[in-house]
């Protein structure tokens, strides 16, 4: 039921997503080019960046919230993560196209037209982002989700983002229409580094990296509840999405009976997943000592 809640929530997300940014694109690119400002220009593609993020949320939620099959016994969990890896790429591929355009117009000094229509659509995205991202996070926290993190970081650097086109918009009228140039840089590196970070959270779970040092380490001090347990011979994880197998060898007097052996371990199996929600399954081997 939480998986079922938590697909449906990214769903949502997605989909909420999807149509919002559409509607600042058409209104960011539309402003941008009306007054040549580099840093609005660069303002929409981020938004066609969120877009596809926002497709690839809903695409991903709906493959990993398929149930387990005979060709996928532990489920599609890792969708979720193969598509966040796409959003990360696309994030990566805007900003550098970003960059090469405000490098361009600081370059050839192309000069901006102000308009009072570029300081609304900072105020109106600003206002709109704000409240995405207050809701996205309260998901976020809800459901832990890598696919909503993305949307949440989404919109939270957004407002980031705006706030900078603003920035750039006001040092116009001033006559340093240079600022806006080095704005839209700025924006692009910012992209840049989240969409580096997004990648590499992405990339650790899908390469099989294990749980938390201290994680494990809760679990060996729940092993030493158990005094038939005599030794952990090792603790290995492998994700599963957003959860985690927990494939545990321990040691147990060679002479105790099969029964006995068999009981423990899985008295100490369901401690475990009661105790982390992260945990979707643990296997264990009994070594005789």
């Amino acid at each position: 039921m939480e998986n079922k809640n938590r697909n449906k929530a990214v769903k949502k997300i997605g989909i909420l997503g999807v149509f919002t940014n559409l509607l600042l694109l058409v209104i960011k690119l539309i402003v941008g080019i009306f007054t040549r400002s580099q840093a609005m220009i660069a303002d929409s593609i981020n938004s066609a960046g969120d877009i596809f993020a926002s497709l690839m949320s809903f695409i991903g939620a709906k493959l990993s919230s398929k149930p387990k099959d005979a060709d996928h016994p532990y489920g599609h969990g890792k969708a979720e993560y193969i598509f966040s890896e796409l959003i990360s790429i696309s994030m990566i591929i805007a900003s550098l196209v970003m960059i090469h355009s405000s490098v361009e117009s600081i370059i050839f000094k192309k000069n901006l037209t102000f308009s009072v229509f570029l300081v609304i659509v900072c105020f109106v995205t600003i206002i709109t982002k704000l409240i995405l991202y207050i809701y996205t996070k309260s998901q976020y926290k809800k459901y832990n989700s890598i696919l909503i993190k993305a949307s949440m970081e989404d919109h939270r650097n957004d407002i980031f983002v705006t706030l900078g086109t603003l920035i750039g918009v006001c040092f116009s009228l001033a006559g340093l229409y240079f600022v806006d140039g080095i704005v839209g840089c700025l924006i692009s590196l910012w992209i840049l580094f989240v969409g580096f970070r997004l990648f590499f959270d992405s990339y650790k779970v899908l390469m099989d990296t294990t749980l938390d040092v201290n994680v494990q380490e809760e679990i060996k001090k729940m092993i030493d509840k158990y005094p038939e347990i005599l030794h952990v011979d090792s603790i290995v994880t492998k994700p599963v999405g957003s959860n985690h197998i927990i494939i545990l060898k321990i040691s147990m007097d060679g002479k105790k009976l099969l029964e006995e052996c068999h009981k423990i371990s899985g008295m100490l199996k369901e401690d475990i997943i009661n105790k982390f929600e992260a945990v979707y399954d643990v296997i264990i081997h009994v070594n005789p000592h």
